[in-house]
């Protein structure tokens, strides 16, 4: 299983460790072009990162993985989808296509400034973006949470291992993060309406992010064919860290290593 993580986050931070080793998952993450140990490479796009998951997927000798896109790593895991190299997704609290104008029109006016600029002027927007470091994107994503998002970013446990994930995610500089930011808030270069394979959406109720998807993925999921959505109404957005078990075991269910639930 792929995981694609949010935000400038490294391959290390993971989630769902305990169902992970009663399933037998082995869930990889690679870090993106620009973050963690990754080369940057500048000018790439969402397509790009699909060539690189299905080429790594070919030498490493692995079936098509399932992949977990979460929050910004959304876009990246459809892309994969949308490319065939993975046999299933689960988008978690993921971005929408931002600069889809129907989606644009429902976010919050500074992000739709954002999305604007980064149409306007993409070489401009991404400077602008390249500004942040780790710090002050981890006071960004604590000052968009709601109390329930918060306190788990708060939470000693898992705080000290998201603060070296950030850390990593910008151990090169912030040119990966805002390559990253401006390939989400741009046009897809694909069309969501052709994947083919089967596709979960994963929303809280209580996720107050003004960057994820602003009608918790009900558009996204409808232009996929057969996708399913789930909308946890007591839940925020940072679901693998809340309801990871349950997003893995659906996930393998919908790629039948799991039998379906009993009826």
């Amino acid at each position: 299983m792929l995981f694609c993580p949010g935000a400038a986050t490294s391959r290390r931070l993971g989630f769902g460790a305990e169902a992970v080793e009663a399933f037998g998952v082995r869930l990889i993450s690679l870090d993106r072009p620009g973050l963690g140990a990754s080369d940057p490479a500048p000018g790439r796009t969402l397509s790009d990162w699909a060539a690189d998951v299905a080429e790594f997927t070919g030498l490493a000798r692995l079936r098509r993985p399932a992949a977990v896109g979460f929050s910004q790593g959304a876009p990246f895991a459809l892309a994969c989808a949308a490319a065939g190299a993975v046999g299933a997704v689960a988008v978690v609290s993921g971005t929408d296509e931002l600069a889809r104008p129907e989606v644009a029109a429902a976010l919050p006016e500074q992000v739709r400034w954002l999305v604007t600029s980064a149409a306007d002027g993409p070489e401009e927007a991404e400077a602008y973006f390249a500004q942040l470091d780790a710090e002050r994107l981890l006071l960004m994503v604590t000052a968009m949470s709601g109390p329930d998002d918060r306190a788990v970013y708060e939470d000693p446990a898992f705080a000290a291992p998201f603060r070296r994930a950030l850390a990593e995610g910008f151990a090169q500089g912030s040119a990966g993060y805002a390559r990253d930011t401006l390939l989400s808030m741009t046009p897809w270069p694909f069309d969501p309406a052709a994947i083919t394979v089967p596709v979960e959406f994963w929303y809280g109720g209580l996720d107050t992010s003004p960057v994820h998807s602003p009608d918790f993925g009900e558009s996204l999921a409808a232009r996929i064919p057969h996708a399913r959505r789930h909308l946890l109404a007591h839940a925020g957005g940072a679901l693998p860290w809340t309801h990871g078990e349950r997003i893995l075991v659906s996930l393998l269910r919908l790629s039948g290593v799991l039998p379906p639930p009993d009826p």
